[in-house]
This record gives structure tokens, C-alpha cells and sequence, in this order.
């Protein structure tokens, strides 16, 4: 019998594969899309995700960079924290699932195209796609069909407007070797470096409309990007989707379909690949029920920081002041940037 039946194939699903794999555990992947997968996303991996693909065994192209810069949008005003534990790296989102499909290839497990609609569960086994596992894992996404399915969405207790996200790639050579994060007043731009060539823009706002209009909120990067041409934008949320739990009998989440707060810390893919070994160890166990809290103790630093970040966000008096506080407070904003490294 399977051991895990893994709905998605993108980062956190095909990570959750090779550590299945990994840990002699049979592992098959049901996914509708071709490789390589695309989507909106920030494209940069903090250290400690680096260091897991490493440890993986994976080998993904990018660019690396060394901390991260909050760049008043309007004044230019900045701060910057460095990572003491080594450097991230900027990926194309393409280029990390085609790297992560291609080392779970080489592990033996199978990439099945289709997709998880119906789950059927009872205390021995998983039904889904036409397949039955010992377990399956919801990698489906931040709108994961799965949790809907299973009535496990979370409604958000929160009177706050949804928030999206929107990305472009620019052919320009990165003038960093950091991430910038520029702040505007009612959305954010995330400058990762990609290539010796490229750059990604990703912009998480609260207003519905276009990538120029929200760039034109950002003088200071507007006068940097100049006239370059910059790819088809990609948009995805809203960001905040709630889960009610973790783990469901044989059913446990995994990436954005375990719940998700936004992308303002740009955590996003490191939980995802970390959780994903977590996932396996309680599986491999005999203890799935355990993952519930091991994801609660690995996202807690995202969990708390974002939250709190975004309260700050929607303070009239505060927003403003978060780029120059952390610019007057170096070592909180350094310390406050390794908390997610």
C-alpha cells in the first residue's frame, strides 16, 4: 500500500515527497499541472530553507543574498538586517519545483497527473483520486480543495481587508545583494534578486488594481526599474486563509493549505520545505496527530511576527513609523530578521 498519497505537486507537496522517500516510505503524487509550475510568489528562501533543500539533497539556480532592507517607499529612508546564519537565495518558483520534481524522479516516487477532489477516510487507510494510502497529505494550496472539502477552512475573525498579491519578473541586473522591502501606504514591494540579469517584483496590497498603478507608488523603485520591460504579472489570494487543524484522522496539511497568514515576511516557502520534514517524522513515527504541534512550535516565530507586523500595518499613526523605527533600531530589526532565518 501507499504510504502517502501527496495532493500537489508544487514546493511543499514534492518536499514532502523526498523526505517520504527519503525515509523508505512509498510515496505518489497527484497532480493536475505539467512541470515546471508557476505562481505569484516572493521567489526568495531564507537560510534555514536554503540549508534543508541542501540537506534534501536538491540543487536549485538563484541568486544569493545576504539580509534583508526596508526602504521607505517615498524618502528612500532604509534599514537593513543581515543573516548571521548564511545567505538565502532568490529562485524563480519554476526553477525550484522543476529542481525538487527532479530529485523526487530520481527517489522513485511517481508524479500522477490528476487532482483530489473527494477523500474518504476511516481509521486504516485514505481514498482519494482513485488510490488508497495509509495517509494523504493536503499540499494543495492556499485555497486548498482539500480543507474546503473536509470543512476545515477557519473563518477569519478579522475586520481587516483581504490582501493579494501580484508579480513581475524585470531583465534587469539586481543593484542588491539583499532583498529590498519597499513601503508604501497601503501596500508593500518585494525586490529579489533572481539572476546575475533578473529580478523579481512581487506586490502585496489591499487595493484591486493593476501591477503599474501599485508600482507607482514606489517612486524610489519606479526611478530604479526606468523604462525595462517586465514579464506578464501573475496574482494570487486572498493571502489570509485560516485551518482549523493541521492533521484530520489520516489527512494532514502541509505549505499554504495548512493555513496561512501572509507573505509579509516572506517565510512562506521556508515553512513549507521545514514542515514538510517535520510531517514525515511524526508519519514515519506512528505518531501523526504529534505534526499538529510540531507545526504550531516551527511557525510560531512567522505566525507572531507577521501578525504583529500586520496590526502595524493598519495602524494610521504606526505604518509610517516602521521604516524609520527599525532604521533607529538596528539591532531589533537585525534580530527580528534572524528570528525567521
Amino acid at each position: 500500500m501507499i504510504d502517502l498519497l501527496i495532493a500537489g505537486g508544487g514546493p511543499a507537496g514534492l518536499a514532502t515527497a523526498i523526505h517520504g522517500a527519503l525515509a523508505g516510505l512509498e510515496v505518489v503524487v497527484v497532480e493536475p499541472r505539467p512541470t515546471p509550475i508557476d505562481k505569484a510568489c516572493g521567489e526568495g528562501l531564507m537560510p534555514g530553507g536554503v540549508r534543508h533543500l541542501r540537506e534534501l539533497g536538491v540543487t536549485v539556480a538563484g541568486q544569493p543574498f545576504r539580509g534583508i532592507r526596508y526602504v521607505d517607499g517615498v524618502s528612500g529612508r532604509r534599514a537593513e538586517g543581515l543573516f548571521r546564519s548564511g545567505p538565502g537565495l532568490g529562485a524563480r518558483r519554476t526553477e525550484l519545483q522543476a529542481a525538487l520534481a527532479e530529485r523526487a524522479a530520481q527517489l522513485g516516487v511517481r508524479v500522477l497527473p490528476g487532482r483530489v477532489d473527494q477523500v474518504r477516510q476511516d481509521v486504516h487507510q485514505v481514498s482519494a483520486a482513485g488510490l488508497t494510502a495509509r495517509y494523504l497529505v493536503a499540499a494543495d494550496g492556499l485555497h486548498s480543495p482539500v480543507r474546503r472539502g473536509l470543512g476545515l477552512s477557519a473563518p477569519l475573525a478579522t475586520r481587516r481587508p483581504a490582501r493579494y498579491g501580484l508579480r513581475r519578473h524585470y531583465a534587469v541586473p539586481p543593484w542588491s545583494d539583499l532583498v529590498e522591502v519597499h513601503w508604501a501606504a497601503r501596500c508593500e514591494a518585494y525586490v529579489t534578486p533572481l539572476a546575475p540579469d533578473r529580478i523579481g517584483v512581487a506586490v502585496l496590497t489591499s487595493d484591486q488594481a493593476p501591477f503599474d498603478v501599485q508600482l507607482a507608488r514606489f517612486p524610489v523603485l519606479s526611478a530604479r526599474l526606468g523604462a525595462a520591460a517586465g514579464t506578464p504579472v501573475r496574482g494570487a489570494g486572498p493571502l489570509r486563509q485560516g485551518a482549523r487543524v493541521r492533521v484530520d484522522g489520516r489527512v494532514l496539511f502541509v505549505g499554504d493549505a495548512a493555513g496561512y497568514v501572509d507573505a509579509l515576511t516572506g517565510e512562506g516557502l521556508t515553512l513549507a520545505v521545514t514542515a514538510a520534514g517535520e510531517l514525515v517524522r511524526c508519519v514515519r513515527a506512528g505518531r501523526p496527530q504529534a505534526y499538529e504541534q510540531a507545526w504550531r512550535d516551527l511557525s510560531r516565530s512567522y505566525r507572531t511576527l507577521t501578525a504583529s507586523l500586520l496590526w502595524a500595518r493598519h495602524q494610521p499613526r504606526l505604518a509610517p513609523r516602521i521604516v524609520p523605527l527599525a532604521a533607529r533600531l538596528p539591532r531589533v530589526f537585525t534580530r527580528a530578521v534572524n528570528l525567521l532565518a
